[in-house]
């Protein structure tokens, strides 16, 4: 039985509610009547079930898969605006204790690298990540009741809280760290963090087992009921996402949605984001060896299609693409609803204050985007996009159903778009190049005429002037 309000996972993740969602959007491929109206549902922007959007995956037709992807890019423009938040993950530890078999830090790899770092090593690397220009970070470390306790993570979110070196600080630490209780998750909000962010991997409960034979993680329904455990212990910002590749994408997708459902039903609040990672190559990984990988078929176009699919049926969530994908792969989902995307990315433990020597290797996945983070601030401006370093949201209590009442009711362009425009001139004082610099002040300059209201506006002028003359950190 499907229930979204239910707290089970085998219930509001229900396998047979998937498998007849997906015969019904087989069955009903070639239905014109239902496609159009399912499309014109879309089209208000209010979103789509797990049935509907299951429904848009099978459309073969190139004038309705094109009209997806306009749609998409239309809904992401009306709830988010032109702006793309920029962040960086920063790996305190690989040491983990779960047998995850696309995963290089599983107990078994004997050869990858363990690293830890210590308080003076992530200050080392948060004072990298300032010098660069970032805010905002994701905290990554591996499942280890021994090397990574709950203790070190509330210590190292302190550490990364009390730098403050030049002009930076990091504003916002996320954290992505393996399921728990909900006295723990009490904890992380008590240290202040952002999202909490858990991905399923995969939301078949056969597969997952499979897929982590050993270790806590290998627990289906204690991993896929962290995020109301989370929301009980008070973190209202949750993010989902599932490893494209290693189950088969009609199922991940249905699922994902029905969990977005659920948080919806009964926390009153879905996702605050959503990300969309695919397998990818890694020490001993490789994606070849899972069902839904390279011999799998999701090609670009399809996980195009998948992005496109998700921004429609949830359109308030921000979309979230890391640098396991290419700068084209990037480009292309930009159009589609991706707003989140990190930048001079390094995915081993450390290696923003010095790199890590080869041999010495910790990466958790290979990064495909290897640009610094001036040289995507400067792509994404010259495509049009506002790169954001904000985090006013999260530091003015706005965040669960209060963010998601504000995304709703489209008032991003009176609050969000004014905060990315200042942050931005910040970054642009302090770390661009000149280059850079040039084209984001003209970039500023054609985009405060759209703050659509006069006070708003004309305190964004006046706060972008103090800026340049040294003062910092205003926010709306």
């Amino acid at each position: 039985m499907y229930d979204p309000k239910s707290l089970k996972a085998e219930e509001f993740i229900s396998h047979d509610e998937i498998m007849d969602s997906l015969k019904f959007a087989e069955e009903n491929k070639d239905n014109k009547e239902l496609i159009r109206k399912v499309m014109d549902k879309a089209a208000l922007g209010k979103g789509l079930d797990h049935r509907e959007a299951s429904l848009l995956l099978e459309v073969d037709d190139p004038e309705i898969v094109d009209e997806m992807f306009k749609l998409a890019e239309k809904i992401k423009l009306d709830y988010y605006g032109n702006r793309i938040v920029m962040f960086a993950p920063l790996y305190l530890s690989n040491y983990c204790v779960n047998g995850c078999t696309y995963c290089p830090y599983h107990h078994q790899n004997k050869h990858i690298a363990r690293k830890k770092l210590t308080q003076d090593d992530i200050r080392r690397e948060v004072i990298a990540l300032q010098d660069m220009g970032h805010k905002r970070l994701a905290l990554e470390a591996g499942e280890d009741p021994v090397n990574n306790p709950i203790e070190y993570i509330l210590e190292s979110i302190k550490t990364v809280y009390s730098i403050h070196h030049k002009n930076g600080d990091i504003r916002r630490v996320n954290v992505n760290i393996a399921a728990t209780t909900v006295d723990e998750y009490r904890m992380l909000k008590e240290a202040g963090i952002g999202t909490y962010i858990l991905f399923q991997e995969t939301y078949n409960k056969e597969s997952y087992e499979k897929l982590h034979p050993t270790g806590p993680k290998h627990n289906y329904a204690w991993h896929t009921e962290a995020m109301d455990r989370a929301m009980e212990g008070g973190i209202d910002d949750v993010g989902l996402g599932v490893l494209f590749g290693l189950e088969l994408y009609r199922y991940e997708l249905c699922g994902l949605l029905m969990h977005a459902e659920h948080l919806e039903a009964v926390h009153g609040v879905g996702p605050h984001t959503i990300s969309v990672p695919r397998v990818r190559h890694a020490d001993d990984i490789d994606p070849a060896d899972f069902d839904g990988g390279v011999d799998g078929g999701i090609t670009d176009d399809l996980f195009a299609r998948i992005i496109a699919i998700i921004r429609i049926a949830v359109p308030y969530t921000g979309m979230i693409m890391s640098t396991r994908e290419n700068k084209a792969m990037r480009e292309r989902a930009l159009h589609l609803g991706i707003s989140q995307i990190s930048g001079g990315s390094r995915t081993s433990v450390g290696g923003y204050d010095e790199p890590e020597p080869e041999e010495e290797n910790s990466a958790q996945f290979d990064v495909s985007d290897n640009r610094t983070l001036d040289e995507v601030v400067k792509w994404l401006m010259d495509l049009g996009y506002i790169p954001s370093f904000c985090t006013a949201c999260y530091r003015e209590g706005r965040t669960g159903d209060r963010f998601m009442t504000l995304c709703k009711n489209n008032q991003i362009l009176n609050c969000c778009h004014p905060n990315a425009l200042m942050t931005l001139k910040e970054y642009l004082t302090d770390y661009a190049r000149p280059e850079t610099k040039a084209v984001g002040e003209a970039l500023i300059e054609k985009e405060l005429p759209r703050i659509p209201h006069d006070k708003v506006r004309k305190i964004a002028e006046e706060y972008i002037q103090e800026i340049e003359h040294g003062k910092r950190d205003f926010r709306f």
